[in-house]
């Protein structure tokens, strides 16, 4: 059988999951039986020690009951916790580099797969002046989003829908220079082959579909996933019952935007100087 192994010195995540996984080679249980003991599923002990689910303190709490580690790993959670990710972020970049098509919606800011170096640079370089992460975290953030826009260089290329709210190409971020190279990025993805980008405009209103940040992945064997974030929380949803009306939601608002050519024609005027 074939098995990830992590890392332990990658991140406190990757040595949650290695640990776990130790202790119970070391026990000769399976990850059935480990489950049972702690009361969750299979799957959700193999996400864990992969490092595609972050552990909460519960589960923690209920680890450390299961092989009498008094609290080790509710300090390892603590620590796998205090990161720069939100809820449900990192399982969804693993699945995010295998996707087929993502669709993407993004208000206020430039998404991560569509960011430059310098803006990426200077949305991190705010959140650490704000006293909200680390310059540690602001480094670990800013190399993600280089991992994740090279994940995506492979073959076959995935298929890319952005639909960006207008906010995001009128808020100027890292000043007019930065704000030029990054229009100019955008401008550059609306021409790749594998890709589709609109614009959802200020007067779209309440036909606008989403008022936060959503991302639809499709995985090569047609599973969809949905991954959403507001300011402190971020949901991983792979329900087809809850994923596929945004699916729908989606496509409506694709209906609503404005179309490729003439999203491209707004970016034209902002590097113009014109409104």
């Amino acid at each position: 059988m074939n098995r990830k192994d992590l890392d332990p010195d990658e991140s406190p995540l990757a040595a949650f999951g290695s640990h776990l996984r130790r202790l119970r080679d070391e026990r000769g249980w399976t990850q059935e039986e480990l489950a049972d003991r702690i009361g969750c599923s299979a799957t959700h002990i193999s996400a864990i020690e992969t490092g595609r689910r972050m552990p909460t303190l519960r589960f923690a709490s209920s680890a450390d009951r299961a092989f009498g580690t008094g609290e080790q790993f509710q300090r390892r959670a603590r620590a796998a916790r205090n990161t720069p990710w939100l809820e449900g972020f990192p399982e969804f970049v693993a699945h995010e580099g295998k996707a087929s098509e993502i669709r993407l919606f993004e208000l206020g800011i430039v998404p991560g797969l569509l960011q430059t170096p310098e803006y990426a640079a200077a949305i991190t370089t705010g959140a650490v002046r704000r006293g909200m992460i680390t310059e540690q975290q602001a480094h670990d953030r800013t190399a993600l989003v280089a991992q994740r826009q090279a994940a995506l260089q492979r073959s076959p290329a995935p298929l890319i829908y952005a639909v960006l709210d207008e906010s995001c190409l009128r808020r100027v971020v890292g000043g007019p220079e930065v704000m030029a190279g990054q229009l100019d990025r955008i401008a550059t993805f609306a021409e790749l082959p594998n890709t589709i980008f609109q614009v959802a405009p200020y007067d779209l209103g309440e036909r606008r579909a989403f008022d936060l940040p959503v991302t639809l992945l499709t995985l090569p064997d047609r599973t969809h996933l949905c991954y959403a974030e507001s300011a402190h929380q971020g949901s991983l949803e792979r329900e087809s019952r809850y994923v596929l009306p945004l699916l729908t939601a989606y496509h409506q608002l694709q209906a609503e935007a404005l179309s490729q050519a003439a999203s491209v024609a707004m970016i034209e005027q902002l590097r113009k100087g014109t409104p």
